[in-house]
C-alpha cells in the first residue's frame, strides 16, 4: 500500500498544507495542496507577540487542515513554523494551543533550516546544471539558499512583505519616500547577504518561490485563476518584474485588486514583496529568475523519504 505523508508550514502570511502519495525514492503524487492567508504575523513586527485574532484565523485553518489530514489517512507528517512564530515572545501559547488542534507537536525552524528546506523542494523540481540560488520572500523573513546539487550556503534576512509593509507603507498608493526608505533598509540586507554568499551572483539557475512571487508571474502573465502550470518554470526578466512593480506601487488598494492574479489577501502587502523582489534583481544584477512551485512544502516532504 502507498505511503502517504503531509507536511504543514505555518508561515508570517500564510498556512499551507501538502498532502501526497509516494510513488518511488523522491517521487510522489501530490493529492492535495491548499494555502490559505491568515497573516499570523499582522503586527508582531511592532509588538513582538501574535496577536489573538491572527492565533484565532489559523488554529480554524488548521482544525479544517487536520480532517483533511485524517480523511487522506496520512501516516507521517511535518508540521512546521517560521518567522512570525520564531520572534514571538508569546510563541508558546499559539504553539501549545496549535498542538491541541492537530495532535502534531509544530517544530520552529530557525532560518537556515527553513533555506535548507526550500532548496531541497526548488531544485527538486526542476533540471538545471550548475550552481542554483533559492530565494524566498516571506511574510516576515527572505531566505537565500545557494548550493550546486546540495545546499552550501544560506542567509535569512529579517525582510518579508508583511514586516516590509508594515513599517514602512502607511498610504495608498504608497509615496516615493515610503519606498525609498524600505528598499535602503532592504539594500542594507542584501549587502550581508553578499557577504555570506560571495558567490552568489556566479550563477544563472535563480528560483524564486512563495507567494509574491507567484503573484507577480500571475499579474505579468495576465492569468486571472491560478493555474500550476503555468506559474512554475515561468521565467521574468528583470524588466518584467520593474514593470509589475510600478503598476502596483502607483495604484491604490482598489486598483491594484483588479489586476488578474490579485488575492485579496494579498494586496495590502504585495508591494512590500515587490519591494524586495526588485531592489534584489537590481542590487545582485540578475537578468532574470524563474519560478517554482515546489518550496518548503516540498522539501518538508522529501525529508520524510528516508
Amino acid at each position: 500500500m502507498a505511503k502517504t505523508l503531509a507536511a504543514i508550514d505555518c508561515g508570517t502570511n500564510s498556512t499551507r498544507l501538502l498532502i501526497v502519495e509516494r510513488t518511488g525514492h523522491r517521487e510522489y503524487k501530490t493529492l492535495h495542496r491548499e494555502a490559505q492567508i491568515t497573516r499570523l504575523g499582522e503586527g508582531t513586527d511592532r509588538t513582538q507577540e501574535l496577536g489573538t485574532e491572527a492565533m484565532d484565523r489559523v488554529l480554524a485553518t488548521l482544525i479544517d487542515f487536520a480532517g483533511k489530514i485524517k480523511d487522506h489517512d496520512v501516516s507521517e507528517i511535518k508540521f512546521v513554523a517560521t518567522s512570525a512564530v520564531r520572534d514571538a515572545r508569546n510563541r508558546d501559547i499559539f504553539l501549545m494551543a496549535a498542538e491541541e488542534v492537530t495532535t502534531i507537536k509544530p517544530e520552529i525552524l530557525d532560518g537556515s533550516d527553513e533555506a535548507r528546506f526550500t532548496f531541497l523542494g526548488a531544485t527538486n523540481s526542476i533540471s538545471s546544471t550548475g550552481p542554483s540560488l533559492v530565494i524566498d520572500i516571506g511574510g516576515g523573513s527572505t531566505e537565500f539558499a545557494f548550493g550546486d546539487g546540495e545546499l552550501e550556503f544560506s542567509h535569512s534576512a529579517d525582510i518579508g512583505c508583511v514586516r516590509i509593509s508594515e513599517r514602512f507603507i502607511a498610504n495608498d498608493p504608497p509615496l516615493p519616500e515610503e519606498l525609498s526608505a524600505a528598499q535602503s533598509l532592504i539594500d542594507l540586507h542584501l549587502d550581508d547577504v553578499l557577504m555570506d554568499i560571495p558567490s552568489i551572483q556566479s550563477t544563472t539557475n535563480i528560483y524564486g518561490v512563495a507567494g509574491t512571487i507567484s503573484a507577480t508571474s500571475m499579474i505579468e502573465q495576465g492569468l486571472s485563476d491560478y493555474n500550476f502550470d503555468s506559474v512554475h518554470g515561468h521565467i521574468m526578466s528583470k524588466q518584467d518584474i520593474e514593470e509589475v512593480f510600478r503598476l502596483l506601487a502607483t495604484d491604490n488598494r482598489e486598483g491594484r485588486l483588479s489586476n488578474p492574479g490579485m488575492e485579496e489577501g494579498r494586496v495590502d502587502v504585495i508591494v512590500g514583496g515587490l519591494c524586495i523582489l526588485a531592489q534584489i534583481m537590481r542590487k545582485l544584477e540578475f537578468e532574470q529568475i524563474q519560478v517554482s512551485e515546489s518550496d518548503i512544502l516540498d522539501g518538508l516532504i522529501l525529508s520524510q523519504m528516508k
